[in-house]
């Protein structure tokens, strides 16, 4: 390792050439000595990164046989050949399927019984064949099941061209329609399809009507988006009755709605928007089912007429509790199961509508995840969900609501004898310096002691209201059987203590974000699970900015730090409207066009903020073809990092010229790329 060491340090890294770039807005003046990397027309820009990709390579090259042994361990904990569990909708059973080899799922289904014969309906190997980038969109199937709407993506830009397959013959209808998005909704006559398009900043923003087998330029455009901040998505209630065209910022909701069998007929609106106010929308019966945030921070769930929706005649149905978040609802036809998060946790309890009767569905582990799974059924008595924790592997469970019994239809499998008692899990809280309490989900392999010697990884996100998953990942036991701690900081700007845990991780108050990360690390050192020279910290996207942010506040506290995809340059891409982080992301962070704001973003934007002075080692990826954070912010961070840091420590940025915002696609590439992540922490950490 020391010899490897030695030798890398006689390996020079790319020097990014200086273009200063004068920004000034309200009386301030930046200066911007990278900004010529947004001009990817010019040749020099794809001469560095090929550069900083040739540098991080031969910087990597010692710990080859690292990467190839993490790739193989990873992979022999995967079942390659495998099957979904399958769900009902109609006379069909659908699922998907792997195959070993194969880097894509095959989509499936069988008539009438789970013995009946296998019909392929989409090989997304076939689609992907040749392409260096593939990412299925659209996966949906008319109400009588005879057509399939699909989409795909070959560059990672977010941008899907939407097909039509006919599942009698297999043959494609004639048309296809490019730049939609990832939400579409059939009619109920089998003929009708509503599909989202994007504009030039990858917001979708027009919501089309497509009638099948015709030209798309015949097709009908039913609603134009103009308020950038806003994004537009189409989806069916689960009744099949209605059709939900809904427009929402970060803050502010309006949804309206169409009868599923008169597609031609106008949307109408259910409540008009009013800045702050947010609702989602279900049915059943003679009413909409809103949970929403009008004088409720905490959202409340009232209902109101079909045929009369405005707020006038909303009756409440749970009201507000300022300790308990109501995160969402679904409606079967006698039941409504309710979505909550309580201490922090996801919670579910499931009402009978005839009799009001409600019961808790109970997990056991101190910290978990728990979602809904496939329940495309409205008339049933079985509701599926999903649950998982950082020891138990993904799980699938029906739930029967009239008998409160459950049963597990699935459990992943991981191979390699994996025992889940080898390993455990806890659930902390630490006191920030405002007082409130932070919780950390941790799991690490049993016998470790807390005295400052183990390595740990430390992981968060808080932005948008995201509660960061306590999920199980087999891929993570290469980290937990080489002693590796792992800990999820569950910072503000998420929302796992409710709502006001988001908001006061946002706008003027994002700093918290930061400073509760700060805290935790701080509490895990101190409590004896690590030290600083044992502590390594990654995020990716907004958790690429946390990272940023936090090792311009406390470099010392970190010894690795891989930074995936971050939004770094906070103030100058939010400036920049023709930016998808621009206008819809000012509800988030704030428009910098306001001083208040822009002198707030710009004291904790992670490039504005690199001064001279020693970072950790550093690893940062990007992708050329990201949609959401342009390549240009992790190449520009990485070029003044480079100029400006006093310490000996590795910098390296790691460009996928073959992909966007999630980084390689097909299971086995992306396999790859987490290899290559897991090798630089461990060789920084010397294990």
């Amino acid at each position: 390792m020391n010899k490897n060491k030695i030798s890398i340090k006689t390996i020079k890294p790319p020097i990014a050439e200086q273009q200063p770039q004068v920004l000034e807005l309200h009386g301030d003046r930046r200066i911007d000595n990278y900004f010529w990397l947004r001009d990817l027309e010019n040749p020099k820009v794809v001469e560095y990164l090929e550069a900083e990709n040739r540098y991080t390579t031969e910087m990597m090259q010692h710990t080859e046989a690292l990467q190839i042994k993490l790739y193989d361990e990873m992979l022999a904990r995967i079942q390659e050949t495998d099957l979904s569990v399958p769900y009902r909708k109609d006379h069909y059973y659908y699922y998907s399927r792997t195959e070993a080899g194969k880097a894509y799922r095959i989509y499936c289904r069988k008539y009438g019984s789970l013995d009946a014969p296998e019909e392929v309906l989409l090989d997304e190997n076939e689609l992907a064949d040749g392409e260096d980038f593939f990412d299925l969109g659209i996966l949906a199937i008319s109400p009588n099941h005879q057509i399939l709407a699909y989409s795909y993506d070959t560059s990672g830009s977010e941008q899907y061209t939407l097909f039509f397959l006919d599942l009698n013959t297999h043959q494609l209808y004639p048309e296809s329609i490019s730049d939609t998005y990832f939400s579409c909704c059939w009619a109920n006559d089998n003929q009708t399809l509503f599909y989202t398009k994007i504009d030039a900043a990858n917001r979708p923003y027009q919501l089309f009507r497509h009638t099948l087998g015709t030209s798309p330029t015949k097709d009908v455009l039913i609603y134009h988006e103009p308020d950038n901040a806003y994004a537009l998505y189409v989806d069916k209630t689960r009744s099949q009755e209605y059709i939900l065209m809904t427009l929402s910022s970060s803050i502010t909701t309006e949804v309206h709605y169409l009868n599923a069998n008169h597609p031609d007929d106008k949307f109408q609106v259910i409540y008009p928007r009013q800045s702050g106010i947010e609702y989602d929308v279900e049915h059943h019966s003679d009413y909409f089912y809103l949970v929403t945030n009008e004088a409720a921070t905490n959202f409340k769930l009232v209902k109101t007429p079909v045929a009369a929706p405005s707020k006038d005649n909303w009756q409440t149905i749970i009201p507000h509790r300022e300790d308990v978040l109501l995160s969402g609802i679904s409606l079967f036809i006698n039941h409504l199961v309710i979505y909550e998060r309580k201490n922090g946790l996801p919670t579910a309890t499931v009402q009978n509508l005839l009799t009001g009767d409600k019961n808790d569905i109970i997990f056991p582990e101190p910290t978990y995840q728990f979602s809904e799974g496939s329940n495309p059924e409205f008339n049933t008595s079985i509701l599926r969900f999903n649950y998982t924790s950082l020891v138990t592997p993904p799980s699938v469970f029906d739930y029967d609501m009239e008998t409160h019994k459950q049963e597990l239809q699935k459990e992943t499998l991981v191979l390699g004898n994996y025992d889940k008692n080898q390993y455990a899990s806890e659930w902390l809280l630490v006191t920030s310096a405002d007082g409130v309490q932070i919780p950390i989900s941790i799991v690490y392999k049993q016998g470790i002691e807390k005295n400052g010697k183990n390595p740990l990884l430390l992981t968060g996100y808080g932005a948008y209201s995201m509660s960061y998953p306590a999920s199980f990942s087999s891929s993570r036991l290469a980290l937990l059987d080489r002693g590796i701690v792992f800990a999820i900081a569950h910072i503000r700007g998420g929302e796992e203590m409710g709502r006001k845990w988001y908001e006061n991780g946002k706008f003027l108050q994002k700093k918290n974000t930061f400073t509760d990360f700060i805290t935790c690390a701080e509490y895990l050192i101190n409590q004896g699970w690590t030290a600083s020279d044992r502590l390594a910290i990654t995020g990716g996207s907004a958790g690429g900015l946390l990272m940023g942010a936090v090792i311009n506040m406390r470099p010392d506290l970190f010894q690795v730090v891989v930074a995936n995809v971050p939004f770094v340059d906070v103030v100058t891409t939010i400036l920049d409207t023709s930016l998808p982080l621009s206008e819809m992301e000012w509800e988030e962070w704030g428009n910098p066009n306001d001083q208040v704001y822009y002198d707030y973003m710009k004291s904790y934007s992670p490039y504005d903020n690199v001064t001279a002075k020693d970072y950790p080692h550093l690893l940062i990826t990007a992708g050329l073809n990201d949609s959401r954070v342009k390549y240009w912010e992790p190449a520009k961070w990485t070029a003044k990092l480079r100029e400006l840091k006093t310490d000996d420590n590795i910098l390296l940025l790691k460009t996928n010229m073959d992909a966007g915002h999630s980084g390689a696609s097909g299971r086995y590439e992306s396999l790859r790329e987490l290899a290559f992540e897991y090798a630089f922490i461990l060789d920084r950490l010397c294990l």
